[in-house]
């Protein structure tokens, strides 16, 4: 594990976590103006446990990448000492299984306790946490016990100073590096005035690091504002929303940059980290805001992908040019990898090219059954499959061993499954043993199933046990890889 030097949070200005706004796009731009700690946007803890941690070598990014292949979490070198991972949370144990899954990627964990929409509130997460202290001191605790990595949390303040103030004491307690304080009651939006006495009285009960949050619509609508907004909450550091969201260049100590190069520069980062063209669009329309009306935000809300996008902001040629960049980058490295897949290759092993499709056989019928079934008959010991999966692309490769020979496709599969599928075929095939296809005939595993269904019913109805001996099942069971899969 690689251990940076710990996050400070005095005299700090950060960008805040925002849903749809804070992906690594947004994040790397607020770190090019001035920003000096940037927050993702809150992702929820069980979403994340689903997630696999894949190095992306074509856009250089450590991505977290769900099942659907969706990625969650996207982050990267440049922000990797900058970068806090927020999360949404009501568990300790699952909390701390998503901090270790990320901590290596990021600078620090926070916990969210301030959002109070339902769809987090509903989960016992965000703002529902603030009345249960027990669960917040058990999260925390877990996490500053659990990780490396300085933990804080984001909450918002009570309906009295009084609990406010007695609340965070108990959090202090815990060992958090820091809190941040959204200034406003769960009940308050915006257009409420930030309470600043609140924020101020935290500050000064504390001697943790307090981040005062909340100021976009009263206080900072410039830089010099944010040093305005830090001495009236007493505050060690100010966190950024919304003024961060309709212009990053508001932690340009030199001032505002145009709009318009904000955008563009925006979008260079999009093209570069493959952004998604809805979440683009989403956070460009909050860069334009009055502007929705003009010729460029109705073409902009008509977009409908990221070359659209780009052709709104004349930066069509620069879509081009990125898009073949990064085309001949990954065909560079889909050969380099094929080259030495070849040199790493058994030329022992049996190849063909095939494929798995579950509409070519009966319901519950397998190639891989049918290989298990032979190895037995033939009194070979049951097959033994190694897969391993192809980082570019995150697709499969089996390879099975039966008899002493191995056998595998030459095609990659999009799971695990499909590539043991494949590699049975192809061992099947090559030894030419039915594999169980519909177009074969008569199926004897199937019949063979019937009767021991069959033979079940019959014994149901003597009143016989319904256990069946193990060496029985074992004939209708597929038995499948428990191995690891590697990466190649």
């Amino acid at each position: 594990m690689t251990v940076n030097t710990p996050l400070c949070f005095r005299g700090k200005k950060i960008l805040a976590p925002m849903v749809r706004v804070g992906t690594l796009p947004m994040r790397l731009l607020a770190l090019d103006y001035g920003a000096d700690i940037v927050y993702c946007e809150e992702l929820i803890d069980i979403k994340m446990l689903q997630c696999k941690r894949v190095i992306n070598e074509v856009l250089e990014t450590v991505d977290f990448v769900a099942p659907n292949e969706r990625i969650v979490f996207r982050t990267c070198e440049r922000e990797r000492e900058h970068v806090v991972f927020q999360m949404g949370s009501a568990d300790a144990e699952r909390a701390l299984a998503v901090a270790k899954l990320v901590e290596s990627d990021v600078a620090g964990i926070d916990i969210n306790m301030g959002c109070p929409k339902e769809y987090s509130t509903k989960a016992s997460m965000g703002a529902a946490l603030l009345s249960d202290p027990d669960k917040i001191e058990s999260i925390l605790t877990t996490l500053v016990k659990g990780i490396c990595k300085p933990v804080t949390c984001k909450i918002r303040i009570l309906p009295s100073v009084e609990d406010t103030v007695n609340l965070v004491k108990r959090i202090e307690k815990t060992g958090i590096a820091a809190i941040a304080v959204h200034g406003r009651k769960k009940e308050e939006r915006p257009q409420h005035p930030v309470h600043c006495d609140v924020i101020k009285a935290i500050s000064e009960a504390v001697s943790i690091p307090v981040i005062a949050n909340g100021g976009s619509h009263d206080f900072i609508k410039e830089y010099a504002d944010i040093e305005t907004f830090q001495k009236a909450t007493a505050a060690s550091s100010v966190m950024i929303a919304r003024a961060a969201m309709w212009n990053p260049s508001i932690f340009r100590k030199e001032g505002f940059c145009p709009l318009k190069d904000v955008m563009q520069n925006y979008i260079k980062y999009v093209l570069r980290y493959d952004n998604h063209y809805t979440n683009t669009k989403y956070c460009l329309c909050q860069m334009l805001r009055e502007q929705l009306e003009t010729t460029q935000g109705k073409k902009l809300h008509a977009a409908q992908t990221t070359q659209e996008i780009c052709e709104v902001f004349e930066m069509g040629d620069f879509y081009e040019e990125t898009t073949a960049i990064f085309e001949a980058k990954k065909t560079s490295l889909e050969t380099k990898m094929q080259d030495e897949d070849d040199q790493m290759e058994d030329p022992d092993v049996i190849k063909m090219a095939v494929r798995f499709d579950k509409r070519e056989y009966p319901p519950q019928i397998t190639p891989k059954m049918y290989l298990l079934e032979w190895c037995r008959k033939e009194k070979h010991p049951q097959p033994v499959y190694e897969t391993l999966q192809r980082p570019l692309d995150r697709l499969f490769c089996s390879v099975v061993t039966v008899a002493e020979r191995k056998y595998r496709s030459t095609l990659w599969d999009k799971s695990k499954k499909l590539a043991e599928q494949a590699a049975a075929i192809v061992c099947l095939r090559a030894l030419g043993v039915p594999e169980g296809k519909l177009c074969e005939g008569e199926n004897h595993l199937i019949n063979k199933r019937k009767r021991g269904e069959k033979e079940h019913l019959i014994s149901r109805d003597h009143g016989e046990d319904l256990a069946e001996p193990s060496h029985k099942k074992a004939n209708f069971i597929e038995e499948t890889s428990d191995m690891n899969v590697p990466k190649m």
